[in-house]
């Protein structure tokens, strides 16, 4: 996770079509993040933003891909938080899973 005077940075890996949203570990320095929606027309990449929206309790408009919108391979970018708040969120929402339904 990198921390710039914005917000923070981090990597994802995401796996389409899953049973359930939630965040199921980590690979090589990245979220592994299962999302339930088909990566057609953008839809996994507007339910990711929202997924991190969500469990990190900042708007949506905070939330942005800034690099891998056609990729599995992402960098997702939080503006208005920092990389503390950040790793607490992640971890204290459910580490290793975390289910955006709660």
């Amino acid at each position: 996770m990198q921390e710039s005077e914005r917000g923070v940075t981090f990597a994802v890996k995401v796996h389409p079509r899953a049973k359930k949203n939630a965040i199921t570990g980590e690979l090589g320095g990245a979220l592994k993040v299962s999302l339930t929606t088909p990566p057609v027309e953008g839809r996994a990449n507007e339910a990711c933003i929202e997924f991190f929206a969500r469990l990190l309790r900042v708007p949506r408009s905070s939330v942005t891909i800034a690099s891998g919108l056609s990729s599995r391979n992402k960098v997702i970018r939080v503006e208005g938080i920092t990389a503390g708040v950040a790793r607490e969120k992640l971890r204290t929402e459910g580490d290793p899973r975390i289910d955006d339904r709660k």
